[in-house]
C-alpha cells in the first residue's frame, strides 16, 4: 500500500464523516453519529459507547451514552474559548 500524506488521510475521513448526521437526545443524554443504513449488528465499544454495523459489517452508526460527562471536558474548554472571543 502506497504510503499518503498526512492531509490526504485526514481528506479522505473527513469525506467518510460527511455521509453521518449527529443527533442529540437532551433528555436521554444521547450523541447518535448516524448515516443511511440498515443496522444488523450493535458492538460494545466501551461501556458508554456502542457501534452499529450493517450486514456487511460497514460502520453505519456510533451511540454514546452519558455523552454530556464523557465530554464535559471538550465542552468546559470550548465555552472557555468562546467567552475569550
Amino acid at each position: 500500500m502506497p504510503e499518503r500524506e498526512q492531509g490526504q488521510e485526514w481528506k479522505m475521513e473527513e469525506s467518510m464523516m460527511q455521509d453521518f448526521k449527529i443527533y442529540y437526545d437532551e433528555k436521554e443524554d444521547i450523541l447518535y453519529l448516524a448515516k443511511e443504513g440498515e443496522e444488523a449488528e450493535v458492538v460494545e465499544l466501551s461501556p458508554c459507547v456502542h457501534a452499529e454495523l450493517d450486514s456487511s459489517g460497514t460502520l453505519i452508526g456510533v451511540e454514546v451514552f452519558k455523552a454530556s460527562s464523557m465530554f464535559k471536558d471538550v465542552i468546559k474548554m470550548m465555552e472557555k474559548r468562546l467567552q475569550a472571543a
